[in-house]
């Protein structure tokens, strides 16, 4: 049965929070201990839907898995095939990240066409490009990409963009590849670094992680080795966190985090009027400096430029900020579709070629909206969160995606959100006290 969020505006938020692991260096982690026939260990595992998802992908595959208290253990001894069938793959656009090990492992593959969010295109093209290159056969038939590689040979490899996923599936497909392989204009996001630096623990033989060339030097499959490791934090769910604080004119605590991994997003922050410190190398303290945030202009870029990811959440704050912002979407076409659901709540934001101009008003208004994609549903959570009355947020299959929690970490820090059954659209206010009651009790590790 459907359920949504139900949020009182106007709370202002106070407290701290330990971040989780970054759920897009986890995914790629688990698809690379396929790479291994053997057991791995990865701590700092969020408890996402996107990792089930991708659990069910390795448990098809014939891998031994165990998730418990943030920690994940796979062993892939036994695999029993390298066919990821539509059903598992269409949930998830991360798990076709197992095409690259698979290649490398079993050199074939057979994985359905990815899903996740509608986001706009993301192209396969480059994926298919490096693993022609590598030496594989690769079709496309009837939403599959088929794959067959007699023996893999190291290249060099020059992407058209920098795409994180065929970055990530080149490089995990060439470690098993003979001789060296190079990718050059690589996607340098702290997610890849860290994949790279994961397989560096299982054996692998890897240079240049976090620049825009990685190079690669192949090594036999019993060369590689068991492996324990910690993921990094998620920058992703530090920063939402620090929008939505600042956002209701609160403060903010994060432990766990890599500022490095947030420059983009926290230089905008502070031009905006955001005061941010750093009491150690781990934790971040965030505030509101100013009564009103200043408006600012925004264009998302690959890493390290201003994170697609975020544009979502900074618009909120920014759609009641003094002046008029504006907001380029370099990456993703279809990356506004949070927009509409803003305007409803009595936000100014026009959209026109990929640029949103965002004229700061008085206030936003809480109303019925739904979350349309994993980082929009967070955005419009912001957005509850500072309208006044009521908002009701449904789509939340998209936020637990990516968000480990979400309502009970808000809470905690003050936010008037309870979760709910969404039962004709209406749930008795009876239910949703003893459900707030119920959830306020609820405590995270």
């Amino acid at each position: 049965m459907e359920e949504k969020l139900v949020i009182t505006g106007g709370k202002k938020l106070s407290g701290e929070l330990i971040v989780a692991g970054a759920k897009n260096a986890v995914l790629k982690q688990m698809a690379a201990a396929l790479l291994y026939a053997g057991p791995v260990c990865i701590h700092n595992v969020p408890n996402l839907a996107d990792v089930y998802s991708m659990l069910e992908v390795l448990e098809f595959l014939g891998a031994r898995v165990k998730f418990k208290d943030s920690t994940l253990e796979i062993d892939s001894s036994d695999i029993s095939g390298s066919f990821a069938p539509q059903e598992l793959v269409n949930r998830l656009r991360a798990s076709f990240n197992v095409l690259g090990p698979l290649v490398g492992r079993f050199r074939e593959a057979k994985i359905a066409m990815p899903g996740g969010c509608q986001i706009g295109a993301r192209r396969l093209d480059l994926h298919e490009k490096g693993l022609k290159a590598l030496g594989a056969d690769v079709k496309l038939d009837q939403g599959y990409m088929i794959a067959h590689a007699p023996k893999l040979k190291g290249t060099r490899i020059y992407l058209d963009l920098p795409s994180n996923g065929a970055t990530e599936n080149i490089m995990l497909a060439s470690i098993l590849a003979e001789g060296e392989t190079v990718i050059e204009n690589a996607a340098c996001d702290p997610e890849i670094v860290d994949l790279a630096n994961f397989l560096i623990s299982m054996g692998a033989r890897i240079q240049g992680a976090g620049t825009h060339q990685i190079v690669i030097n192949g090594i036999k499959q019993q060369d590689l080795h068991s492996t324990e490791y910690t993921a990094i934090s998620d920058r992703l769910e530090a920063c939402t966190y620090l929008i939505a604080a600042v956002s209701t004119h609160g403060e903010i605590i994060l432990r766990n985090i890599e500022a490095e991994h947030m420059q983009a997003t926290l230089s905008k922050l502070q031009e905006a009027g955001v005061i941010i410190q750093f009491p150690d190398s781990r934790t971040l303290y965030g505030k509101a400096g100013i009564k009103k945030l200043n408006a600012v202009s925004i264009n998302t870029g690959w890493y390290p430029g201003f994170p697609t990811d975020m544009q979502a959440m900074i618009t909120v704050p920014l759609s009641i900020a003094n002046g008029t912002s504006t907001i380029k979407e370099t990456i993703y076409e279809d990356r506004f579709a949070h927009v509409n659901e803003l305007v409803r709540m009595g936000a100014d934001i026009k959209v026109n070629n990929h640029v949103a101009v965002i004229n700061g008003v008085e206030k936003l208004s809480g109303t019925k909206i739904i979350a349309p994609d994993i980082r929009g549903g967070a955005g419009l959570v912001i957005a509850g969160l500072i309208a006044g009355g009521k908002t009701e947020i449904t789509g939340l299959t998209h936020i637990d995606r990516g968000y480990e929690a979400m309502d009970q970490k808000l809470r905690l820090l003050g936010a008037s959100i309870i979760r709910t059954k969404n039962i004709s659209g209406e749930s008795s206010n009876e239910e949703n006290i003893k459900e707030e009651q119920k959830l306020q009790n609820q405590k995270i590790k």
